[in-house]
């Protein structure tokens, strides 16, 4: 191959390197912020609470939740300060994506259902695949055909 070609195609690859460089610098994600947990989840599990984890992680929940005081830490954070329900009477809620979207957690229990409608006592966000780790802001999803919103709030909020 003679120089003349060697010297266009060494430019073209400099500069297919150096875009390809910059590019993946700019797609990089913030680094997460230090969580920050309210003064209620080092109260004991309530009953309700318990019933949720036993719930969905059945025989597993001793082992991989109740015994590891971190990770209990996480789900009674989820659990007391970052799902909110809000019903919204009379407003246009279609923009939301529905519940029905979001995957059962059913890892480890596979005879879970879901939710056909909203009921406090019996609702349990540990069931679904909700992106509680996101990096993202809050996330907002309505029960399908209904006036409830379930928010997920971020866990490192601005």
């Amino acid at each position: 191959m003679s120089t003349k070609y060697l010297l266009p195609l060494a430019f073209i690859f400099s500069v297919l390197t150096i875009n390809t460089s910059f590019s993946q610098n700019s797609q990089k994600q913030k680094p997460l912020q230090h969580v920050v947990y309210y003064d209620n989840v080092d109260a004991p599990l309530t009953a309700k609470e318990l019933g949720q984890i036993v719930e969905v992680y059945g025989e597993h929940a001793e082992e991989d939740i109740l015994s590891k005081p971190q990770r209990l830490k996480d789900l009674k954070h989820i659990l007391r300060n970052r799902v909110e329900i809000i019903e919204l009477q009379g407003k246009d809620l279609s923009s939301f994506s529905n519940l029905s979207t979001i995957p059962l957690f059913n890892h480890y229990n596979k005879g879970l259902s879901r939710d056909a409608s909203y009921n406090a006592n019996t609702f349990n966000p540990l069931k679904y695949q909700f992106n509680f780790y996101s990096r993202e802001g809050s996330k907002t999803y309505r029960f399908d055909n209904s006036q409830f919103l379930i928010i997920i709030k971020s866990q490192n909020p601005q």
